[in-house]
């Protein structure tokens, strides 16, 4: 990315999620990535949690930054509603679930590492 990425409505990206063009990541849970840098690099993504979708433990080792657009997402430490901002630190480890569905804005500053099952 060379030029700077503006956003300008993310009200209106949570309003109307059809809008964007989403992909498979897990079962019930669908991305649009935002960018991508190199394999090992930075990058955001919205996700979209269908009702009871849940991802896998994985670790983080760089920073992530979830915004909490719409519904609600739950780990170990709590449940976090639209508003809701959750910065996971490097090394940091936790399952996702989304009992109601939900619509979350990611900034990855590496990619999350999925532990064995």
């Amino acid at each position: 990315m060379r030029e700077p990425l503006v956003l300008p409505d993310l009200t209106d990206i949570a309003a109307h999620p059809e809008r964007l063009a989403w992909e498979p990541l897990h079962p019930g849970i669908e991305i649009h990535f935002i960018y991508q840098g190199t394999p090992d690099g930075p990058a955001a993504a919205f996700l979209r949690y269908e009702p009871g979708a849940r991802l896998a433990r994985h670790r983080h080792p760089g920073l992530e930054h979830v915004f909490v657009l719409s519904g609600a997402q739950q780990d170990e430490r709590g449940r976090y509603g639209a508003g809701a901002m959750v910065v996971n630190p490097p090394g940091s480890a936790h399952n996702v679930s989304s009992p109601e569905g939900c619509l979350v804005l990611v900034l990855w500053e590496r990619p999350v590492q999925f532990e064995p099952a």
